[in-house]
């Protein structure tokens, strides 16, 4: 997980601007991670997008088209993702404040019919805070925890490659998986309807 020195600080409106400007073409693991880390974002400038819930981590739409889309994901204390996947696309992501940890699995002995299959844990990064922090390319299939005992929420900008509206998720004790479609909590600033924090 390399860090580089950040040159560049910008609201989070001229961060993704500047990701827009990245051609199509180029939006991959050798110019996405140089942006990163050459652009950090105004903590201020997320203010809009910071919804915290006591149920789940929330998942806050800053920006989309159709190359791109990129989310702010705060996690309370103890939260974590499922272990999921991004249909074979890349994803970045760029820690604003506290830690979070990320398992990568293998699957093997994949059974479509039966939607069955085999997890085989691999490598594990943390993001740790007080500087801005990526992982070049997200595993196609991981976990995201902020960790009890971290002790403090965190908050974390994705920029994932071309919007997605579904994925996969991985059921480790029964060795299942399921396609569940994808959803916000959180349109540009605002709360989608009936969504609720408590």
């Amino acid at each position: 997980m390399p860090k580089a020195a950040l040159r560049a600080e910008l609201s989070i409106f001229d961060w993704v601007h500047g990701l827009a400007q990245i051609p199509a073409r180029e939006f991959d693991n050798e110019h996405i991670p140089r942006y990163i880390s050459e652009h950090a974002i105004e903590r201020s400038s997320l203010e809009p997008f910071i919804f915290f819930s006591s149920r789940r981590y929330t998942r806050n739409l800053v920006f989309k088209n159709n190359v791109f889309e990129c989310l702010l994901i705060c996690w309370d204390i103890g939260q974590s993702s499922a272990i999921h996947d991004h249909n074979g696309k890349s994803g970045w992501i760029y820690l604003v404040d506290g830690r979070l940890f990320v398992q990568n699995y293998v699957v093997e002995a994949r059974d479509i019919v039966h939607r069955t299959c085999r997890l085989i844990p691999t490598t594990t990064a943390e993001l740790a805070g007080g500087h801005p922090a990526f992982i070049e390319k997200e595993q196609n299939v991981h976990k995201v925890c902020n960790v009890a005992g971290y002790g403090r929420r965190a908050i974390s900008v994705h920029v994932y490659q071309q919007p997605m509206s579904e994925c996969e998720i991985y059921a480790l004790e029964t060795g299942t998986y399921q396609v569940v479609s994808l959803s916000y909590t959180s349109e540009y600033g605002r709360l989608c309807p009936g969504m609720s924090l408590d």
